[in-house]
């Protein structure tokens, strides 16, 4: 492979998994005949190249083309890293704009989610570019140019510059079989264990139990839209509501153990109340007081609770965390048995159906077998000479 090719894989980072994904669609190939070639390859340039850098180089020689770099792209074949890309999906839904300031200035943002029938993004409008988005809503159908791929905690968005163009329900687009339906119920969460967990695992719960909380931290906010005032000359100041009196927010940390292993998890202002079962006012007393706040630390610890939320990867320290979306305390044991109880039933009903299915094969076998040795002995019988023969 040239090194225009190794260093076109050193900037795009695409996951194993999406290599091999991507080889299997073009080529007839097996999980042994490719997990053989990409060890050979490793075996070659021992100590020189990862398990996706041999996984590329193989791709290669079969002549895949692991990224598109021109033309209309669907969502589930964007990588990180691309530049100038062109893809397309329906509207599924628009966030609210955000204004910031940092040292270079002013500054806007705003971000909307799209989808094709491979799967769905975020695509993130910056400055001039958040001007675009109000001429659509949610299930217009859009066409983005000159976009680049980044990777926002372990997702890929679609970023926007000054140098990109969104076209509206473009003519010659159609998107099927994707509709635009924010208020979907939402799925029930998969139980695991922490050391079941994974990177990017989204609506995922646990119950597990409390055996570290930390400290909150406490920020200030706008009480209109939210967002972080900046402080001047002694006063609280919103970009968009001008000089305020801060409303505030605050977050938490706690360890959970489950006996397979432990996990930090992310706790903001609602989870906080959820997980010490107290008001908003109730808390931000211990904003003034906070030694009065290792009581009720303390009174947590080994209670076990059930968390619903999603895994990130927190790359300065590389460990997977939660961020939680929805605390229960009070946990009912009868009900976490029944629960437990019924997944056994699950499965019994399932090895039960597989051990039937086995025995009826089983007999099938043997009667089988049984007519075969009948008709053994039958043809045996047609070979013995007859009366008439002697």
């Amino acid at each position: 492979m040239d090194s225009e090719g190794l260093g076109c894989f050193a900037m795009i980072n695409m996951p194993y998994e999406d290599i091999i994904r991507r080889i299997k669609e073009e080529k007839d190939v097996t999980d042994e005949e490719l997990n053989s070639s990409i060890k050979k390859k490793m075996d070659q340039l021992s100590g020189l190249i990862s398990k996706e850098g041999a996984a590329y180089i193989v791709a290669n020689d079969l002549g895949v083309k692991l990224v598109q770099t021109s033309g209309l792209v669907k969502i589930k074949n964007i990588v990180s890293g691309l530049r100038n890309v062109e893809t397309a999906g329906k509207v599924m839904q628009k966030f609210d704009l955000r204004e910031f300031e940092t040292e270079r200035g002013k500054g806007k943002v705003q971000n909307f989610i799209i989808a094709d029938e491979t799967g769905e993004i975020r695509v993130t409008a910056w400055n001039d570019q958040v001007d675009g988005l109000k001429k659509f809503d949610n299930g217009d159908i859009i066409k983005v140019e000159n976009g680049f791929i980044k990777t926002n905690q372990g997702r890929k968005e679609v970023h926007l510059n000054d140098r990109a163009k969104i076209t509206v329900n473009p003519p010659d687009i159609k998107i099927e079989g994707v509709t635009a339906n924010i208020a979907a119920a939402p799925q029930e969460a998969v139980r695991k264990k922490i050391s079941e967990l994974k990177e990017n695992d989204q609506n995922v719960e646990m119950m597990a139990t409390i055996v570290q909380v930390y400290d909150p931290r406490f920020f200030e906010q706008c009480p209109e839209c939210r967002k972080r005032p900046t402080l001047k000359d002694g006063e609280f100041v919103c970009e968009t509501h001008g000089t305020i009196t801060p409303a505030y927010g605050y977050v938490t940390n706690v360890i959970l153990d489950d006996g397979t292993d432990s996990i930090r998890i992310v706790c903001f202002k609602e989870q906080m109340q959820e997980l010490f079962a107290k008001t908003d006012s109730e808390l931000l007393k211990y904003k003034d007081s906070p030694e009065k706040f290792e009581e009720i630390k303390t009174e947590l610890l080994g209670e076990q609770i059930i968390v619903t939320g999603r895994i990130n990867r927190n790359a300065m320290f590389d460990r997977l965390e939660m961020i939680a979306n929805k605390i229960q305390g009070n946990i009912d044991p009868e009900q976490e048995i029944e629960k437990l109880n019924s997944t056994e039933k699950t499965e019994t009903v399932e090895n039960n159906a597989s051990e039937k299915e086995e025995i009826v094969e089983n007999k099938d076998t043997e009667k089988l077998k049984s007519a075969e040795k009948t008709e053994t002995v039958e043809n045996k019988e047609k070979e013995l000479p007859s009366i008439d023969d002697l």
